[in-house]
């Protein structure tokens, strides 16, 4: 199961164990049972604090639980954690024996504070970036909460589950069988959904703030850069972050970023936050900014930023970099059917899809390269583009025509999604050529079709071009005094990671600029 590699750095791993834990298996007659077993086994001949046990008593199986020795198990691994999930599994093993997780007391005291009675479980993907941040929080939530369960369910291995519960998206949450969240959450978020009072007192802790010299809005790649750029000026900086990364977590592979080979998204955004943290900067996580009222129609004469939970914030100076989002077809059944067979992140759901018919709408990079990696998993792919021709490097084209079981589309207006009340069951789309109607049979659909700038709250208050983006001059200044902007938010061309990072630096030391010219 586990090859000579890793079975090298699984014992390193092991070595740092606080008390002997022991694997409970809960298996049955199938070869997916036998894998269990075999990775069970292969675990605990790797440390003499491991003990393998095979009478487990879980209902869901083939599964297996980690426990204190002597201890029932509370965190469960429903399926083989490997992938981008072995990083969760080593996580559980070392924090169930009592290696203190690598969390501020804040958050570690919240955890406890939520003193839950209940069974949690996270249906997943081995290939999803996003899930283990998911089975990770709640695994933690498991392991300080004596009387909670987590459980992680790899769709694939438990199909007719999934079938049954019409998953389609994954990370998808229940708690005590009823669904509390999907998509990519953190730990905080998790936390915040779980604790009722949690929006009440992070608005009284953020309303006794004194007021910031910077505060940046937003915590993409242009915000840290420029957070970081304005802390190492020694004045006071503030972050209001929605979630630290933005859309670098739905990034897979980065090879364009100088000095940096390959990365990948999730990677990147924490070493971002690392790098933040590293700094005097007061972060105000999993916050959404409301309003922005401009310095001179404040008494304070400074800007004013209001949250969403009600809360203020005031500053000399404010960076908006609030990034973008996917765009969505805006068709009849997109809204209804969302997660429930239409989606936007190939490489966390696409598994769900495996040996049925999917569609990708979009022409670009971005929608060929998602076509060509689900011919790989589904039964056919088709590609939908709006123009006469597909828009993506030629690279890609061909390699996409290349594949027996993908179909391109090209000069489509897709119309509706189409659904028996459950889930996806078809999309309409008219040939712009002539004017006829068509409707494709599948079970899924994925929209590759670009992003929106996320300045809706900015809406009369800053400058916004039609396309909705803060208009900026060439020092990242927008139509409000002391208001700045930096990425994919705003006018700048060629939305890239390492164009945002140095817009961020330009808007940080514009703003000290302005600082020190107002003083």
């Amino acid at each position: 199961m586990l090859d000579q590699n890793i079975k090298t750095q699984l014992k390193a791993y092991l070595e740092r164990l606080e008390s002997p834990i022991e694997l409970v298996a809960a298996l049955d007659d199938s070869d997916k049972a036998a894998k269990i077993k075999e990775l069970v086994t292969e675990i605990a001949e790797l440390s003499n604090q491991v003990t393998a046990r095979f009478d487990g008593q879980n209902t869901r199986r083939p599964s297996f639980g980690i426990a204190k020795a002597g201890e029932q198990p509370r965190v469960f691994f429903a399926g083989l954690p490997m992938g981008h999930e072995f990083t969760s599994l080593i996580l559980a093993l070392l924090q169930t024996s009592g290696y203190a997780p690598k969390v501020s007391d804040e958050v570690l005291n919240q955890i406890k504070a939520l003193n839950l009675t209940s069974d949690f479980d996270v249906f997943v993907s081995l290939s999803c970036h996003n899930c283990p941040d998911v089975v990770q929080a709640l695994n933690l939530i498991a392991i300080y909460n004596p009387n909670s369960t987590a459980t992680m369910i790899d769709g694939a291995f438990f199909q007719d589950e999934v079938e049954q519960r019409k998953i389609m998206a994954v990370p998808m949450l229940f708690q005590d069988g009823n669904h509390i969240g999907q998509g990519r959450m953190t730990l905080e978020e998790i936390i915040a959904k779980l604790d009722t009072s949690a929006a009440e007192k992070d608005a009284a802790a953020i309303n006794a703030k004194d007021a910031f010299d910077v505060l940046v809005v937003g915590a993409g790649p242009a915000g840290g850069t420029a957070a970081i750029y304005a802390a190492r000026k020694g004045i006071r900086t503030g972050m209001i972050a929605e979630r630290f990364g933005g859309q670098v977590m739905d990034t897979m592979d980065i090879e364009n970023f100088t000095s940096v080979q390959k990365t990948v998204g999730p990677q990147f955004a924490a070493d971002m936050e690392k790098h933040v943290r590293e700094y005097d900067v007061d972060i105000m996580n999993l916050q959404r900014v409301s309003k922005i009222v401009g310095a001179d129609q404040t008494a304070s004469g400074l800007v004013e930023v209001e949250l969403e939970n009600g809360a203020k914030v005031e500053s000399k100076t404010v960076i908006l970099s609030t990034g973008a989002r996917w765009r969505k077809m805006g068709v009849p059944g997109e809204q209804e059917y969302a997660t429930r067979g239409v989606a936007y992140c190939p490489h966390c759901d696409g598994p769900l899809f495996k040996g049925k018919k999917v569609a990708v709408i979009g022409g670009g990079n971005s929608g060929v390269e998602a076509a060509i990696d689900l011919a790989g998993i589904v039964e056919h792919v088709t590609l939908v583009e709006f123009d006469t021709k597909l828009r993506a490097d030629q690279v890609l084209q061909d390699k996409l025509n290349s594949l027996p079981n993908a179909t391109v589309i090209t000069n489509a207006l897709s119309t509706e999604v189409v659904g028996d009340g459950a889930q996806v069951t078809a999309l309409k789309y008219k040939d712009r050529a002539t004017e006829t109607e068509h409707s494709i049979e599948l079970a899924g659909i994925f929209v590759q079709i670009g992003l929106l700038p996320n300045t809706d709250f900015l809406k009369g208050s800053v400058e916004l071009s039609l396309r909705g983006e803060i208009i900026i001059n060439e020092r990242n200044e927008t139509n409000v005094a002391g208001v700045f902007a930096a990425g994919d938010c705003t006018t700048v061309p060629y939305k890239q990671i390492i164009i945002a990072t140095g817009e961020g630096a330009k808007a940080s030391l514009s703003a000290f600029d302005y600082i020190i010219r107002n003083s």
